[in-house]
């Protein structure tokens, strides 16, 4: 059966860790695992997310970023997400919808019914059956962030670690608030630890997931 999971968190969370050994974790509870990201995931939306990300782009308006993100979704969605999904694959998808709301809603300030309008109008009826959001500190997310960055020379990617501590705790508080406004499809996950410690908080929620099959 088809399964659409998606991964949340603040910068530094260790997404792209966690969905990696995620991956690994269902291929042996025998699915056939698709791994994909946002912004990006296929041609088009990476060279949106090369705008979006690189810290140039420092001008960028809050309304053209939340727009760059429709934009790059769409063509993800129907490029990557939705034909893996019918193929019968289950699809992990780094960031999402709700990453939006986080984002340009309570990071930016924007409208967040308007965000919804957007996402509905990128993805349709494409929506994730289980989300887990990373959650830790904003204050060592974002140091975890920029030492990344600095570590794998990945500076052309970092406008978000260039925002103000207090823009990390607000996108932080945001994915809290989407998490108790729908316990039924999104769970936190407690990012604190070594990178082992986290993946079995993540394969414990995942081996939940997978007896609801």
């Amino acid at each position: 059966m088809a399964h659409f999971i998606t991964l949340e968190g603040i910068e530094g969370s260790g997404k792209t860790t966690q969905i990696a050994l995620a991956a690994d974790f269902l291929r042996r509870l025998g699915y056939s695992v698709v791994t994909t990201r946002e912004p990006g995931g296929c041609p088009i939306a990476d060279s949106i997310r090369e705008i979006l990300l690189h810290p140039d782009n420092s001008a960028l308006v809050p309304r053209a970023e939340l727009l760059l993100y429709a934009a790059a979704r769409a063509q993800h969605v129907d490029q990557v997400i939705l034909p893996a999904l019918q193929s019968g694959h289950l699809v992990l998808c780094d960031r999402y919808t709700d990453a939006t709301l986080a984002y340009q809603g309570y990071g930016r300030g924007l409208d967040l019914e308007l965000i919804e309008q957007l996402n509905a109008l990128a993805c349709g009826d494409c929506q994730p059956d289980l989300t887990l959001v990373l959650d830790l500190p904003h204050d060592i997310g974002l140091a975890r962030a920029r030492q990344r960055n600095d570590m794998y020379d990945q500076g052309d990617e970092g406008r978000f670690e260039q925002e103000a501590l207090d823009f990390h705790r607000r996108v932080r508080y945001g994915y809290l608030e989407l998490a108790l406004k729908e316990p039924q499809r999104m769970r936190i996950i407690p990012a604190v630890g070594n990178v082992q410690e986290v993946a079995e908080r993540v394969s414990r929620c995942l081996e939940g997931f997978h007896g609801r099959d």
